[in-house]
């Protein structure tokens, strides 16, 4: 919340979304608890996507009570509510799904792969998007851990009231499909 505001779209232009019930919601809408919320591309088929799963319940678990909202968004628009179910319980991610088959929200994130975050502030500002991490530095090349984590330093500047020291940083992972 910004002032007891709850972190909206501040933009004229409506991002709907679809859940996994098929419901389409804004997800900027119903976040009156958030500080800060984190969107997550993802995708079931990307190695490197799959392989940050761990560290995405890490940073989970380590924000989710200070006020951080995540989200896993499957921007592919040829996946099953069924599949990203089976997705979701076999990499045991602990944060809510959405679905973005329109790339309504990859747009206004400016997503270009998965794995890839996008955080928005109380104002409803895009602060940050690009890698988790420096683990992966080029395709094939991983480093055994990371030396920068990108994502957990830009959510303890914004919770601590400070602008992300960069804004954006370019992901290494698979391309997010232009639609059909």
């Amino acid at each position: 919340m910004a002032n007891g505001r709850p972190i909206s779209g501040q933009s004229a232009e409506k991002v709907m979304v679809l859940d996994l019930e098929g419901r389409s919601i804004d997800p900027f809408e119903g976040t009156k608890d958030a500080k800060v919320l984190v969107f997550l591309f993802t995708s079931t088929d990307c190695p490197i996507s799959n392989r940050y799963a761990p560290t995405v319940a890490r940073i989970w678990e380590d924000f989710h009570n200070k006020g951080v909202q995540f989200s896993l968004v499957y921007p592919h628009s040829d996946l099953t509510v069924e599949e990203i179910r089976k997705h979701l319980k076999d990499f045991a991610y602990p944060c809510q799904a959405l679905r973005d088959p329109k790339h309504l929200l990859v747009k206004k994130c400016q997503a270009r792969v998965t794995p890839e975050a996008a955080v928005f502030n109380s104002k409803g500002e895009l602060v940050y998007h690009g890698r988790i991490d420096d683990r992966y530095v080029d395709f094939g090349k991983e480093r055994p851990d990371a030396t920068r984590h990108e994502l957990e330093e830009v959510l303890k500047a914004v919770l601590d009231g400070k602008a992300p020291a960069q804004k954006a940083v370019r992901p290494i992972g698979c391309y997010i499909p232009e639609l059909p």
